[in-house]
């Protein structure tokens, strides 16, 4: 993602913003962004301009990061969906929790085993430089 959630959020502005500058913002392209759309996976359906262009808000942006991070630390598509249906009605918030409870646990777990990994990898490293060393 090239911008923080905030600042994407704010250049939108009151008018919004068009699905190329939207994806551009975000680090997606417009074909992910019409696809998020088409998908069910934004929360709130995109405005149009009179002459039927996609306006992207502050809030619709603010959301799209969401589901990027979510994308991004590995959640299901249909989850997302989910969660974004369950936001869409209102309400919900146990299960609302309950999923990103379930995802942060996942999400846990990678690290760990992700760290794992790195400090196999730190400590091949230093045997070679050890071994460099003592030459």
């Amino acid at each position: 993602m090239t911008t923080t959630a905030t600042t994407t959020a704010a250049t939108a502005g009151e008018e919004g913003l068009g699905v190329a500058e939207a994806a551009q913002l975000c680090g997606l392209t417009a074909h992910t962004l019409r696809y998020y759309e088409r998908d069910g996976l934004l929360v709130a359906p995109v405005r149009r301009t009179a002459s039927g262009h996609r306006s992207y808000t502050a809030a619709d942006l603010r959301w799209i990061t969401m589901v990027t991070r979510l994308r991004a630390t590995g959640m299901p598509i249909r989850e997302i969906r989910t969660y974004a249906e369950l936001c869409r009605r209102g309400g919900h918030e146990e299960e609302r929790l309950a999923i990103l409870h379930a995802h942060r646990e996942r999400v846990r777990a990678q690290l760990a085993e992700v760290q794992g990994h790195l400090g196999a990898i730190d400590r091949k490293i230093d045997l070679y430089e050890q071994h460099l060393a003592a030459r």
